[in-house]
């Protein structure tokens, strides 16, 4: 029964992101947004809520939600909305780990996710915040949180990399969703020289991990 609710969790939210991308495409950005403004608040804590859910179901793709938030919010708006969810849900992920253990872990997240978990685990996450940063910047933070619950890292072992990995890993990708969907030069350049330098982070953190699987085996 709860793997059937995870699913159609998932489902329903792939669906709503491909209903609002479809909007975009035919009725373009601009009436979009000049509905997004008159929510107000709502706006961007829906998007929260759906990255939230995202972070704490690995399965989700969360990526989208940082674009999404740069073409309806703009940069600076879409920056803070990422930025605190990702605060708030990452140290939930990881206080769910960390009091909980590994059995409620993988009823929540599947077996999968849980594997792909215990994997990031084996890299001595705890005493080492350097590599516990680059793993939190790339594109698995979410299964990295988990991780670092259950591998016995401190709260305060895991908050400063966390805000750290937030705070650069977060303005590519929102500027990028920005820059496409407004026009903006300037913010799309820089947004894919940041994501070209995440996905250099993620090559060397990818490489770091496999060495580490490696001298275990």
């Amino acid at each position: 029964m709860q793997r059937w609710r995870r699913l159609l969790l998932i489902t329903a939210v792939v669906a709503a992101l491909a209903v609002l991308l479809h909007l975009i495409h035919v009725h373009g950005l601009e009436p979009i947004r000049a509905q997004v403004e008159q929510l107000g608040v709502w706006a961007p804590l829906g998007i929260v809520v759906l990255r939230g859910i995202s972070i704490l179901l690995p399965a989700l793709p969360s990526t989208a939600y940082s674009l999404l938030a740069g073409a309806l919010l703009g940069f600076q708006s879409g920056f803070i909305t990422i930025v605190v969810c990702d605060l708030i849900f990452c140290q939930s992920a990881f206080l769910l780990a960390q009091v909980y253990g590994r059995g409620p872990v993988r009823r929540l997240v599947g077996e999968k996710a849980m594997v792909r978990i215990e994997n990031f685990g084996r890299n001595q996450l705890e005493g080492n915040p350097f590599l516990l940063t680059g793993m939190l910047m790339t594109g698995f933070f979410d299964f990295v949180s988990y991780a670092a619950g259950l591998s016995g890292t401190r709260w305060r072992g895991f908050a400063v990399p966390l805000l750290l990995s937030v705070l650069l890993s977060t303005a590519p990708i929102v500027a990028l969703g920005a820059g496409i969907f407004q026009d903006g030069q300037k913010l799309l350049i820089g947004g894919v020289l940041g994501v070209f330098a995440l996905a250099l982070v993620a090559g060397l953190v990818k490489r770091r991990t496999r060495n580490n699987a490696e001298s275990d085996a």
